[in-house]
């Protein structure tokens, strides 16, 4: 009996201090090896959505984003890098592909997903939400889209914005903080 009670315990302060998955997380996605994922698993920390690209002039920005989940990371940053080949078909390749040429060519450590649709309303409800809280949608690769620790709060960055950037790294530790 006594065992029980102790689980149950450990149990509800384990769900007590997990945050809620706010409106923008609470989604399911396919990984690049194509398994469902929730996105609610990064619920509480600040999370950088990126549609990402292997052949445009924008990819080199993988090094600065593993450089940002290396400075940031155990600060709380998450990034999720979500492929897709809606601009310039720059992205033609299978999931496989693209997770082979993020490892070989940047050695990127963070999340990524399957090749997703972002472009238009329809394409991807975790894209169709960041348009509504932003009222932005990209308009190229690498389009970048911030949320705070709250799940609420978004910051949106179009592609020419570095990750480097003052401008964004400001943003991640307002976000933070």
């Amino acid at each position: 009996m006594k065992i029980l009670l102790a689980i149950a315990i450990i149990m509800t302060t384990a769900s007590a201090s997990a945050a809620p998955c706010s409106a923008l997380l609470d989604h399911s996605v396919n990984d690049i090896a194509g398994d469902k994922a929730s996105l609610c698993k990064y619920a509480g920390k600040v999370v950088l959505v990126v549609n990402t690209a292997s052949y445009c002039g924008y990819t080199p920005q993988y090094k600065g984003l593993q450089a940002l989940n290396e400075r940031y990371g155990a600060r709380g940053l998450v990034i999720l890098g979500f492929p897709s080949n809606d601009f310039g078909q720059q992205e033609p390749g299978s999931n496989k592909e693209i997770a082979e040429f993020c490892d070989r060519t940047y050695a990127v450590k963070f999340p990524m997903f399957a090749k997703t649709s972002v472009k238009d309303a329809g394409g991807s409800a975790l894209y169709d939400a960041l348009a509504k809280a932003t009222g932005e949608r990209p308009r190229w690769n690498f389009h970048k889209y911030l949320i705070a620790r709250d799940g609420t709060t978004v910051a949106s960055f179009p592609s020419k914005v570095e990750p480097d950037s003052s401008e964004l790294t400001a943003k991640i530790e307002e976000f933070l903080k």
